[in-house]
């Protein structure tokens, strides 16, 4: 995360509500769906908690970015330092797709595709219902998924929120108002 990342790193908005972002990463695929389904691994990277899965299983994520690298950088007044959210399990075919509610804003896949030796892991998150809700779903996504893919790697990533600031500038002015 040091330096810009490249054009391909960021979201693109496949529909005006849903937000589409890839990460091609070090396979092999039971690596990468680990780091999406058990709580130690995702918890590295995103949010932690147990996940039921099978089809309809409930579950609840719970984020403290502070603790996702070391320093997390300048952490936004209007973020606490832990938040969670309550969702279910709404498509399951390991190791390749992973679909789940996601409070208000709707449902969140991720698909993973075979590249050679690599993982393409697309997250598609739906019905963002508005743009600063959008604006913090991007720049979240895309933070989040460059610290899984730095974990993988077995590198260390920069402070998180300073890099979730810089990318939420960024996507203000990819995103149209």
């Amino acid at each position: 995360m040091t330096g810009r990342p490249s054009f391909d790193a960021y979201g693109e908005l496949t529909e005006p509500d849903t937000l589409t972002i890839r990460r091609l990463l070090p396979g092999p695929f039971e690596r990468v769906w680990a780091y999406l389904t058990e709580s130690d691994l995702r918890r590295k990277w995103m949010a932690a908690g147990e996940m039921e899965m099978r089809l309809g299983g409930a579950f609840e994520l719970t984020w403290r970015n502070d603790e996702l690298t070391s320093p997390p950088g300048k952490r936004p007044a209007e973020f606490g330092p832990e938040h969670s959210m309550q969702g279910r399990i709404t498509e399951l075919d390991p190791p390749y797709r992973l679909g789940i509610t996601w409070g208000s804003t709707g449902g969140v896949s991720f698909e993973l595709e075979a590249q050679g030796r690599n993982v393409l892991l697309t997250v598609t998150h739906r019905r963002v219902a508005d743009r600063a809700t959008l604006l913090n779903v991007s720049a979240g996504w895309h933070a989040h998924l460059d610290i899984m893919a730095a974990r993988i790697a077995g590198t260390e990533p920069g402070p998180f929120w300073d890099h979730w600031a810089a990318l939420k500038a960024e996507y203000e002015t990819r995103i149209p108002a």
